[in-house]
């Protein structure tokens, strides 16, 4: 079994879950991934999509029914200077997460002050604090202990529910969880690692991926990981082309890597020589242009015109990719097959959503990998259909490669703890 991976290494071991400890009267600090997509202006922000707001529901209701007094972080983007904040301020999330609840969410403005320490002993059952955007403070990104301090001592439990942001060594991720003694994951990490895990542990087979999106060099680390479970590679999206021109094929204008080509052919010889299969898109939707294309149209043949860029696969290939899916008993995604975000190019990724969903119907295992995938799957309107999406992108890539996330690392409990005194 790969390093990394397996009961024996990782997944829940030495980590505690929110059920393991009583929540009555307990400041209980959760740190949630709530970085979701807004569309506005500053004043009047709107939430595109909820659903890492809505994933973290079940934790923050189990926690108010055991009667515990919260306080909630997140991040929200990459703010850089002061003039961000307006952009990347919590408020419309706090409004969403009350509506969700049906509670009063009061944001503290600034998470370094005496503001919690202060109302936490009198908050009313219906009550929770959610600190503003903490990559607001300085400190968060570089995981420092002064931050981490200032959190600590108004904090009895610590609860990571964030896993899309655990692969990141930051402070209320990593440096904050180490002081304190009573400490665990919530249910969303709980069912993150468990899915993702038993693509690792167990997968029922036939056990096929789904890999799209931009790069091969984003996915190589996972394919090295995975290669050996895995019994048929289905590739689309940009990466396909790639693969197609490192068969000496033409992919006219579509993105390359061409520092890759020679990794491509590699690759499809050690996918092959173990008696497994590798697919590549038979034909595509093309285009004169990203941006602004005039001419949108389908080339029924592998190769693509010189003066024409791919930008799905085509019916052909859907149907293709549709039967292998069908045959399979696990299907892990992770990346779309075009610019589904546009409709004339959303076909293919929204064929292979529409499959998974009838995978999982029909009795076998369908994961997404978060990020583009999820996004991609929501979009298509069978997402509550399948197995699992994750909610981490990039975490649920590395944890597949077999590397220790920092927001899980720190949750272990190895020996026993003693807290700071404050």
């Amino acid at each position: 079994m790969s390093a990394g991976f397996g009961k024996s290494f990782s997944g829940l071991q030495g980590i505690k879950s929110i059920e393991d400890f009583d929540l009555k009267d307990q400041k209980v600090f959760i740190r949630l991934d709530l970085n979701v997509p807004m569309k506005g202006e500053p004043g009047n922000l709107e939430i595109t999509d909820d659903t890492r707001i809505r994933a973290a529901i079940p934790t923050l209701k189990y926690a108010m029914e055991k009667g515990a007094k919260l306080v909630l972080a997140s991040h929200l983007g990459r703010p850089e200077t002061p003039e961000d904040r307006p952009k990347y301020t919590l408020e419309p999330v706090a409004a969403r997460l009350g509506e969700l609840l049906g509670c009063e969410v009061i944001l503290i403005e600034e998470p370094t002050s005496d503001a919690p320490k202060a109302l936490l002993p009198v908050l009313k059952p219906k009550q929770i604090l959610l600190l503003e955007n903490v990559r607001f403070e300085k400190g968060e990104t570089k995981n420092a202990s002064e931050l981490a301090n200032v959190i600590a001592s108004y904090t009895d439990i610590y609860i990571n529910d964030a896993f899309g942001a655990s692969h990141r060594a930051h402070s209320t991720i990593d440096a904050l969880p180490r002081l304190i003694a009573k400490r665990g994951c919530g249910f969303l990490i709980k069912k993150e690692i468990e899915n993702l895990g038993m693509l690792m542990d167990g997968p029922k087979k036939p056990f096929l991926t789904v890999m799209g999106g931009a790069k091969v060099s984003d996915k190589i680390k996972v394919i090295e990981s995975m290669m050996e479970k895995i019994d048929t590679f289905l590739v689309g999206g940009a990466m396909a082309y790639t693969f197609l021109a490192a068969q000496g094929l033409g992919v006219g204008k579509s993105r390359v890597e061409k520092d890759k080509l020679s990794f491509a052919r590699d690759l499809i010889k050690r996918i092959e020589s173990r008696g497994k299969k590798i697919l590549l898109p038979i034909d595509h939707i093309i285009a004169d242009d990203f941006l602004a294309p005039t001419k949108i149209e389908t080339v029924d043949t592998p190769s693509i015109p010189e003066d024409r860029l791919g930008l799905d696969i085509g019916p052909k290939t859907r149907e293709l990719y549709r039967k292998e899916i069908e045959r399979a008993k696990t299907v892990f995604w992770n990346g779309p097959m075009g610019v589904f975000e546009r409709p004339e190019f959303a076909k293919g990724s929204f064929g292979i959503a529409e499959a998974l969903a009838t995978l999982a119907q029909n009795g076998g295992v369908s994961v997404v990998g978060g990020g583009d995938s999820a996004a991609a799957a929501e979009a298509s309107g069978f997402a509550d259909k399948m197995t699992h999406i994750s909610t981490g992108g990039g975490a649920s890539l590395e944890y597949l490669e077999g590397a220790k996330l920092p927001g899980l690392e720190a949750l272990r409990i190895v020996r026993e703890s003693v807290a700071p005194t404050f």
